[in-house]
């Protein structure tokens, strides 16, 4: 299965915008792990047409808060309509196995030993200041560590993460039966034929 990882950061954040709709915010970057040629890569508003043909090409979307957050949002600028495709959501996966939403740094942490290099407040704040290139690293980095937490969730079917009252690290099994099968979905193309 081929498959992209990816992540978003806006240039502003909910407060600007009065209202908790990922519609009304702006993108200032996305960063995809891309499973058919093993790279990573970086698209900013304006060559976002680069990056439709890999979305299009690809069996299946994953990320972290990606139905929620980061397809609403990249769907304002698609012509078509992202949520046709295969979306491998890790948050909503975690959710169904253990009853509540949880941060991706929190699961990081505690499954992989990992955590996120930032967070997005700063994120939108380095972008405010020009800091381009800061914005492009912290948002790969959480793209590596959703792909990392994706291959271990296949691998082990299960996360961990720290009770907040006890402090212990406890696993939580997660279902990713579903997650290799490919879907047939209708997708409109922006390729040129």
């Amino acid at each position: 299965m081929n498959y992209i990882v990816f992540d978003i950061e806006t240039s502003n954040i909910f407060q600007d915008v009065g209202k908790n709709d990922p519609t009304l915010l702006d993108l200032s970057v996305v960063c995809i792990y891309n499973s058919h040629t093993d790279s990573y890569e970086s698209f900013f508003e304006e060559n976002l047409e680069t990056l439709w043909p890999l979305l299009e090409e690809t069996d299946a979307l994953v990320g972290y808060n990606s139905n929620h957050f980061d397809i609403p949002l990249l769907n304002k600028y698609y012509e078509g309509s992202l949520f046709s495709f295969k979306s491998i959501d890790l948050m909503k996966t975690i959710q169904e196995s253990l009853g509540r939403r949880i941060g991706l740094d929190a699961v990081a942490s505690a499954t992989l030993g990992t955590t996120k290099s930032a967070n997005g407040l700063q994120a939108v704040e380095w972008w405010r200041q020009g800091e381009k290139q800061k914005v492009v690293d912290y948002c790969i980095q959480d793209v590596k560590v959703t792909k990392d937490l994706f291959d271990h969730m296949k691998e082990h079917q299960n996360i961990k993460y720290k009770d907040k009252v006890t402090g212990e690290i406890l696993t939580v099994s997660v279902d990713v039966s579903e997650w290799d099968s490919k879907e047939e979905t209708p997708i409109t193309p922006t390729l040129q034929f």
